[in-house]
């Protein structure tokens, strides 16, 4: 399936001026973020591998920074000291982007802090931490993953006022379930007499983590059909996810991360969610002269998608609203592979600052 559209000269301007779909950039990077507010982009998100490209983007300051802090907090381990790094990277960026919070009275002007993947297997903690990173600034959001421990943490978050950004999230029934979490957690504020509006959460699915999965089990059980239907995984379950949250009154908003290919932009455009691509892939978006029109209602070919549900079975997992329970979330083959990489990266934080405190002889 090809998209043919008219040209315009700047693509992401006209989509956040003309529709009802927004930009966030997946950066907490300074100038990007800078020249993405400048495409239109109302928001802006870290975790521990974007933390760690920022710090080594500019080393030489965090570095000194480093020094000072293991000066300030003398018992501090690397790990201690790693995350205050990652508190100041995401604090500079939420600064950012307060007049966007303003404007849009806490929809969005948000920056996403993501929870400590090493508290993956305690809800309690995940809850704590989301609840200390949403008092660092006004406009923060924190991402905590959708696996079965994390669904009781968000849950739990969005009860005490945090404001989420649901990650580590790649099919229906994780956003789905995800969504519903967050409800529960307003309906028990709401039962208290607690403030609800304005909050702004947001439900991730990473539509090219799952086209990447999808790829993988494409080669490892030995598929031959047309090797572009991969392409389309991710945009299925995201506009499968978008219906299903439309009839059910979820207040959450979809966020599309993790982009491989420009149908991730394009076939959302004019749905009320949050694209959040790499600054890379909007430079490419706005380069690319394409007109941005609303497509988020049309379908994906029901070829494609029967043949992926008749091939893969984990697309019928990922695709159908009960094809997980939460009990599975944590064995899908996307949430193993991405959760391992958040916890490398925090192993890298960790040795990043190790290198400087102690360095090699």
């Amino acid at each position: 399936m090809t998209v043919t559209a008219s040209r315009t000269e700047k693509p992401l301007n006209t989509m956040t001026e003309t529709t009802g779909t927004v930009l966030w950039n997946d950066s907490a990077d300074p100038a990007e973020l800078k020249q993405s507010i400048e495409f239109g982009a109302v928001g802006a998100t870290c975790n521990p591998v974007i933390a760690l490209a920022c710090i080594k983007a500019d080393l030489p300051r965090w570095t000194a920074r480093i020094k000072e802090l293991a000066a300030e907090f003398p018992t501090a381990g690397e790990s201690e000291i790693g995350w205050k790094v990652v508190e100041e990277v995401s604090i500079d960026a939420a600064k950012l982007l307060e007049p966007a919070f303003e404007k849009y009275h806490g929809v969005n002007g948000r920056l996403s802090m993501q929870t400590d993947p090493r508290f993956h297997r305690d809800a309690e903690a995940l809850a704590d931490q989301a609840e200390y990173f949403s008092g660092l600034a006004e406009n923060i959001i924190v991402k905590v993953p959708a696996t079965q421990v994390g669904i009781k943490a968000i849950e739990e978050a969005a009860y005490r006022g945090v404001t989420m950004n649901v990650t580590v999230s790649f099919t229906v029934p994780q956003a789905v379930e995800a969504g519903e979490a967050i409800e529960r957690g307003l309906k028990r504020r709401e039962a208290e007499g607690k403030p609800v509006e304005n909050s702004g959460h947001v439900v991730t699915i990473m539509c090219g983590r799952l086209d990447d999965w999808m790829k993988e089990c494409y080669k490892r059980e030995g598929h031959v059909f047309d090797p572009g239907y991969l392409e389309w995984a991710g945009v299925a379950a995201f506009k499968k996810a978008y219906g299903i949250f439309k009839e059910r009154g979820l207040r959450s908003r979809l966020l599309s991360a993790a982009y491989r290919n420009g149908l991730q932009w394009t076939e959302f455009v004019g749905g009320d969610v949050v694209l959040s691509p790499p600054f890379a892939w909007q430079q490419k978006f706005q380069a690319s002269g394409v007109d941005p029109t609303p497509r988020m209602d049309i379908p994906v070919d029901q070829t494609i998608i029967d043949t992926l549900y008749e091939k893969i079975p984990d697309f019928r997992k990922a695709y159908d609203v009960d094809g997980m329970t939460p009990a599975q979330f944590d064995d899908f083959g996307a949430t193993r592979k991405t959760l391992r990489q958040f916890l490398q990266a925090d192993a890298d934080l960790d040795a990043l600052v190790r290198d400087i405190l102690v360095p090699a002889p």
